[in-house]
């Protein structure tokens, strides 16, 4: 199993950004599959609605950097991890501008990039970009169009609810972008299953119903990618270990150590914002966690 890892990029690591390069270049160097970033805006001090269904934003998400220019950032010092989006808050972006950055991310890193999209949760942070939350689930739908024409088309030629693109020249093209999509509602699996090349199941560590959280819902998935006619084998996942600060680098081995005997998952990365906002001390876990994998 390819196992990766976030760069740091939030809380005290992000007034370190020049770390991310170092960090980056360390963790291929001891083993990583993978580098991830991302998306937060802000962090409300009153908000509506709270991270994960709690009360309140944690504090890490008070400063944060774009996921897209750190993976920019990962690419230069890299040549083999893959660099993945987990998950990008497509609705902010205008599409166009987005298929453009992640086809120049793509470019740049030799086709590494793995763009992984989702909704986000935050009305503070949809009212800071101007969009209207209640548009994002027809936002993303139509961003995946845009994508799809501007990797593919030339000319490209949209025409949309919240865009126009004129018939136009788009002549360079990315190596090819796998979409990843995230979500749990009836909709958001209804698209994965119709349009993503995978989904991003997340775990905490210590999981251990490893198939009602990962083995039912990806089959679910594939089951409704072959009654819309795709190849369910075509539906790809990668999940994300969500450590927690009480978590040990023990804990996280057993539970990657239990995704790959239980499931059929073969890429799986740990976010380690909780752990550490030091850039050598997270380099120290990703060899310990890579080790601790192994068993």
């Amino acid at each position: 199993m390819r196992i990766g890892f976030c760069v740091p990029q939030y809380g005290a690591a992000a007034a370190h950004v020049e770390d991310t390069m170092r960090f980056a270049a360390g963790a291929e160097e001891r083993g990583a599959a993978s580098l991830w970033a991302g998306d937060r805006l802000l962090a409300a001090v009153d908000p509506r609605v709270g991270y994960g269904g709690g009360p309140g934003i944690p504090e890490e998400f008070r400063a944060a950097h774009d996921p897209l220019a750190l993976l920019t950032a990962a690419a230069a010092v890299t040549s083999r991890v893959q660099l993945g989006t987990s998950t990008l808050n497509a609705p902010w972006y205008p599409a166009a501008l987005l298929a453009r950055h992640a086809m120049t991310v793509d470019r740049i890193s030799g086709g590494r990039l793995l763009l992984g999209l989702g909704s986000g949760w935050s009305p503070e942070e949809y009212d800071a970009v101007g969009v209207p939350m209640r548009e994002r689930g027809d936002r993303l739908d139509e961003c995946l169009d845009v994508l799809d024409a501007w990797w593919h088309d030339d000319p490209v030629q949209v025409k949309g609810r919240f865009a126009t693109i004129a018939p136009s020249h788009v002549a360079v093209k990315p190596h090819g972008i796998p979409v990843y999509l995230a979500g749990f509602a009836e909709r958001a699996r209804r698209r994965i299953a119709e349009r993503a090349d995978g989904f991003l199941p997340v775990v905490l560590p210590g999981t251990t119903d490893l198939d009602a959280e990962v083995n039912t819902p990806w089959q679910a998935l594939r089951d409704a990618a072959r009654d819309a006619g795709r190849d369910p084998s075509s539906i790809g996942a990668a999940l994300r270990v969500n450590a927690r600060a009480e978590d040990t680098v023990e804990a996280i081995g057993k539970t990657l150590r239990g995704v790959a005997d239980q499931t059929g998952i073969d890429h799986a990365f740990v976010d380690l914002m909780y752990l550490t906002t030091d850039a050598d001390a997270a380099l120290d876990l990703v060899s310990a966690i890579l080790d601790g994998a192994k068993g």
